[in-house]
This record gives C-alpha cells, sequence and structure tokens, in this order.
C-alpha cells in the first residue's frame, strides 16, 4: 500500500504530490518513540538518536536454530563498523564519514545521513556469543546469532504409566 498527499492546484482537483522525505522522517520518529516504550529502561536511556546522528534499518528473523539480523550500511568499510554482545543486547555501531566534495553551488537536496550510529537490539532469546559471526556485503550487514542450547525448543516425549 503506497500512501500519496495531495495538493490543491489552481483548478481546485486534488493530485498526489511526492511527500517521500517526510513520510520517512515522520516514519524514523515514530520508529524511535516505539522503540523508547519497548526499551525495559525507556526514558532512563538517554535519547541521543532521536535528536542527532541516524541509525540503520534493520530485519530481524527468527527460526528454531538462530536470530539474524539484517542492518542497511551503505558506502561504509567494514572497518567502521562494530558489533557486540551485551547480554541479551545485540549493538551495531560505527560511524559514516561524509564525504568532501569539491564543488560549486548550493546543495539542491542532502537526505543522507552521516557520523556516528549506534543501534542496540533486545533478542528476543539467550543466544551463544562464541558462535555469533558477521558478515557486510553489498551495503548490508548480516549478524547470524545461534541460539544456546537452553532455549532451544525441545520436544518432550509422552509415557503412558
Amino acid at each position: 500500500m503506497k500512501l500519496t498527499r495531495r495538493e490543491r492546484h489552481d483548478g481546485g482537483a486534488m493530485a498526489p504530490s511526492s511527500g517521500s522525505s517526510s513520510l520517512s522522517e515522520l516514519n524514523r520518529i515514530r520508529n524511535e518513540i516505539i522503540r523508547m516504550f519497548e526499551s525495559p529502561f525507556g526514558s532512563a536511556m538517554p535519547a541521543t538518536s532521536f535528536f542527532e546522528g541516524w541509525e540503520p534499518s534493520v530485519d530481524i528473523y527468527e527460526d528454531k536454530d538462530r536470530i539474524t539480523v539484517k542492518a542497511e550500511l551503505p558506502g561504509m568499510r567494514k572497518e567502521d563498523i562494530s558489533v557486540s554482545l551485551h547480554g541479551d543486547t545485540l549493538t551495531l555501531s560505527g560511524e559514516r564519514k561524509h564525504e568532501e566534495e569539491k564543488k560549486t553551488g548550493e546543495s539542491y537536496r542532502a537526505e543522507r545521513y552521516f557520523g556516528r550510529f549506534q543501534r542496540n537490539i533486545t533478542l528476543p532469546q539467550p543466544v551463544d556469543g562464541g558462535k555469533i559471526q558477521a558478515r557486510y556485503e553489498d551495503g548490508v550487514l548480516t549478524v547470524e546469532c545461534p541460539k544456546s542450547e537452553e532455549s532451544k525448543p525441545r520436544q518432550i516425549e509422552v509415557k503412558t504409566s
């Protein structure tokens, strides 16, 4: 489903306009508010990313053996990305360096974020920290977190007496 904002033009008719940049900014703010309420410490933790910096978009998948996190980090080098695990929180952090371009004239539009970022992801199940693997390819960071043996589902045999 695609949402479009409609604007009035001279004839009074409504016509669609592209509001993708304002919608993406509203979506980012909405996601940050949701994350603040999902966090167990909520307002006790500083919300630095809400007013400054940026956060990569992530997808999180879970199957019976692992939790997989994919983060969009286009234009970054693997040396500028850090992945760590503290308890049940996976932390992705790093810095996207600003490209210095020699050009004349003013910017027409600037929508890319630069600078430091940190994204904390609370994992839904305990994972084996010693077996976590991270790879960075084509601007996507993929972190595979194998579940600990204790947290994997087990089939229990039902016995009769």
